[in-house]
């Protein structure tokens, strides 16, 4: 049996939504909790099967992890911590869960963790994570899978990124927590999350300046002034991002709050050159509009406040139905346009040129049965089924639920027509019992 959606398309949502916590903040944040001998309680935890992968890779390591679905809060009491390997059967299944190295090294100053999973959007390699903390003075190496590393001590040091690597950036912080003396991140990633973690971490006792710029200082500090702390995560941009695509490539009307405009600056100036309409109604809340067929537009994905490559197939889904051609460049990953043959399905016009898309915006999508292949190219499908003539089936629904808390509900509120429902799948190439395959051969 799989979870499939059922969507009808041709509705116009409207009405209000509320956003959840930050997935690529609060894994980060959860991972940091083992730095304390004590216990941190976190609110605002989404309810999604990463956040579930997550804490029990804590757990494995020791930590006593209690979650709270109803108060959306996680409490974790990590004052024994008895092992130090975060298993292959946990970490292969999100690469998140890598940022535990960062922390094992802070607390314990030695780490066995298995090398990462996740979505297979392209190469996503851990040099940078593995080069940075050899500058900090462990010893690495990795076989079977595993990365093995140990220090006796990590002394502070200046780390040049060649890329802006989020996950490299992350990892070195929290690595850099108790080491001697100062580090300094150049070519730092900037995005939220960077800044959150480090608001998470000085709330704990640590030390850091420059997050949310390209240079980021960790002056070290001792494990013992590490103490528990209740901290609250920001919302999530990128679900923030779908639910206003979902709205205006509708043609709707709808609030959307706990959200941080700030986090989405590139991404409301796109949507407001296609013309929907942004208004601020609080600090934290907005009114998404859209009347009329959206216009073609030209992006490219970049490192924050760039585009983020999170909402790449989301926003291709709009251009599907707008009026004009848009082109659509990938810079980040070579296998973010995963979405794009059962776009094809839906009727879109789209051209692929490896890293480049063409999309010449038709009339109408119609429904189709489709597939997720990632996490947001399974947000886009959704988004492409609401706006589709017709019936829409969107399977994998496991790809989806890594990253979107209570997605089907948070949109039948809105208006949405979408059930969530399981069928037996049944092989395609399958053979009746008692037929005699080499009769048939």
């Amino acid at each position: 049996m799989a979870d499939r959606y059922k969507i009808q398309g041709g509705e116009t949502l409207r009405g209000e939504v509320s956003i959840g916590g930050a997935k690529n903040a609060v894994l980060k944040l959860l991972a940091a909790t083992i730095l304390v001998k004590g216990t941190t309680k976190i609110y605002n935890v989404p309810k999604l099967t990463d956040v579930d992968i997550m804490l029990n890779v804590l757990s494995d390591l020791g930590a006593k992890c209690l979650y709270d679905r109803n108060e959306k809060s996680v409490v974790v009491d990590a004052a024994n911590i008895s092992s130090i390997t975060a298993k292959y059967e946990l970490v292969s299944k999100m690469r998140a869960s890598f940022i535990i190295l960062g922390a094992l090294m802070s607390r314990c100053k030695e780490a066995i963790v298995a090398l990462p999973g996740g979505c297979a959007i392209g190469e996503r390699r851990v040099d940078f994570h593995i080069k940075g903390l050899e500058t900090l003075g462990a010893k690495i190496k990795i076989e079977n899978g595993y990365v093995h590393a140990k220090a006796s001590k990590l002394v502070g040091s200046d780390i040049y990124l060649d890329i802006p690597s989020v996950g490299a950036t992350e990892n070195l912080m929290l690595a850099s927590v108790t080491a001697e003396g100062s580090t300094r991140i150049q070519n730092a990633a900037q995005e939220p999350e960077i800044v959150d973690l480090a608001n998470f971490l000085n709330t704990l006792g640590a030390d850091i300046t420059g997050a949310g710029t390209s240079e980021i200082v960790i002056n070290g500090v001792k494990q013992e002034s590490l103490h528990s702390i209740e901290y609250t995560t920001i919302p999530d941009r990128i679900e923030a991002g779908t639910f206003m695509a979902a709205v205006v490539g509708t043609r709707g009307k709808a609030v959307i709050k706990n959200v941080y405009p700030a986090h989405l600056t590139f991404f409301n100036d796109k949507l407001i050159k296609m013309g929907a309409s942004i208004k601020l109604v609080e600090p934290t809340t907005i009114e998404v509009s859209c009347r009329g067929r959206l216009n073609s537009i030209n992006f490219v994905t970049q490192p924050y406040p760039g585009f983020p490559t999170d909402l790449q197939a989301i926003a291709m889904t709009l251009l599907t139905t707008s009026n004009g051609v848009g082109i659509i460049t990938e810079s980040l990953y070579e296998n973010r346009f995963m979405q794009v043959p059962d776009l094809r399905r839906m009727g879109a016009d789209i051209h692929q040129d490896r890293n480049h898309a063409i999309i010449k915006g038709v009339r109408n999508l119609t429904g189709a049965t489709v597939a997720a292949s990632d996490l947001r190219a399974g947000a886009a499908l959704v988004i492409a089924g609401l706006m589709a003539n017709g019936e829409t089936v969107v399977e994998k629904l496991h790809h989806i639920d890594r990253g979107y808390e209570d997605f089907e509900q948070k949109l039948s509120v809105l208006g949405a027509k979408i059930i969530r429902c399981k069928e037996e799948i049944v092989p395609d190439n399958s053979i009746p019992a008692g037929i005699n395959i080499r009769g048939i051969l």
